[in-house]
């Protein structure tokens, strides 16, 4: 589904205008990106929690030529389904 399909749909569902509808999911996104970027995370009712995890350094090393190779700590976002969603696509 692209971005102009989802305001689309959430358009005709609720109602409003596409361009408030877009505006609105616009401001969703910002909000969303600064509270996982300030570290906390962010759970969305019968859907699940998105929340960033520090991944720590680790080595790695090529499997033909043997050499070692570090990769570096980062910052990953991790998503977690809620029950609701996990029983849902079980039984689909």
């Amino acid at each position: 589904m692209t971005t102009k399909e989802l305001i689309n749909q959430i358009s005709s569902k609720s109602g409003m205008t596409k361009v408030h509808t877009e505006e609105l999911m616009n401001a969703t996104v910002a909000i969303l990106q600064k509270e996982l970027l300030d570290g906390k995370s962010v759970q969305l009712p019968n859907f699940g929690t998105l929340e960033m995890k520090r991944k720590n350094a680790r080595e790695i090393v090529h499997p033909t030529t043997k050499k070692r190779t570090l990769v570096p700590e980062k910052m990953q976002l991790t998503f977690k389904a809620s029950p609701t969603i996990k029983e849902q696509l079980k039984n689909a």
